[in-house]
């Protein structure tokens, strides 16, 4: 072998290695600076959410309760970490997480192509869909399209996927939007609107609470359909992996059901 081609193996082999060197380097930098290792170093998880019920609230003592908080909880748990919950204004909930100032969002956010844009989102956890309830002052109407008029007032909450079907299914609508749902529910009550959108079963509880001034024209029937995930900041593969698969998991043995089925198909949690 000429002493030329040895060199160039030579060249070519340290080369090789000190490529597999740089790369297993950037691998474990990448590592330590994922949302995943940060968690675990500084044993706490920070939950970004809004409330919704029954997705999150407060109760009579002032706790928060709801399906979002026992998720975020139980994911905690698994993790051995513990749990900042973070209270935050829909409009601005993306923002904030882009801002470092919570580590996830677990609040009952439908995935979109837009949010995902912004957002990586994890495998759907549940799904949602939107529902209507309506003013008993408009009785009758049987069909969404029957709101679509322009002399019919709407009401939802700001930043919503509720929004956005409002907008898609009632163009021709008055549409109004708030920064709470209590808000929007009470321009019903009060007569200033004549029906709210906001997802299951929020309309349905509202229509028990108040029988004789509300009343639900789909018959608890949603007429949208919507996956709901865990979001997190972008680039973050190893936090995304770990979260999909502690869905699988908790799917997988019933425990998210169980929850859903607790928050969402009684009123056990209203005592």
């Amino acid at each position: 072998m000429s002493a030329l081609k040895t060199v160039v193996l030579l060249s070519v082999f340290f080369l090789f290695t000190i490529t597999i060197a740089f790369s297993a380097s950037l691998k474990q930098d990448l590592a330590k600076d994922s949302s995943l290792e940060q968690v675990l170093s500084k044993n706490r998880l920070r939950v970004g959410f809004s409330t919704f019920v029954p997705w999150a609230m407060k109760n009579k003592k002032g706790e928060f309760i709801g399906f979002e908080i026992d998720v975020a909880s139980k994911l905690a748990a698994d993790m051995g970490v513990e749990i900042d919950f973070i209270p935050t204004k829909w409009s601005g909930i993306i923002p904030a997480l882009l801002t470092g100032k919570f580590d996830v969002i677990i609040g009952g956010m439908g995935i979109t192509p837009e949010r995902n844009l912004k957002v990586n989102f994890t495998e759907p956890y549940e799904f949602s869909g939107m529902s209507i309830v309506a003013s008993s002052k408009l009785p009758g109407k049987t069909a969404i399209a029957s709101f679509n008029r322009s002399e019919i007032t709407i009401v939802a909450r700001i930043g919503t996927t509720a929004a956005k079907a409002a907008k898609q299914y009632l163009p021709k609508a008055d549409l109004r939007l708030f920064d709470d749902e209590g808000q929007a529910l009470q321009e019903v009550l009060n007569g200033r609107a004549m029906a709210m959108i906001s997802s299951q079963p929020f309309p349905e509880f509202q229509s028990l609470k108040y029988p004789e001034r509300l009343y639900l024209p789909l018959a608890g029937e949603t007429f949208t359909k919507e996956p709901i995930g865990i979001a997190l900041g972008k680039g973050d593969v190893d936090f995304l992996n770990f979260l999909n698969n502690w869905i699988r998991v908790r799917q997988a043995d019933g425990w998210l059901q169980e929850r859903y089925d607790y928050w969402f198909t009684t009123q056990k949690w209203q005592g």
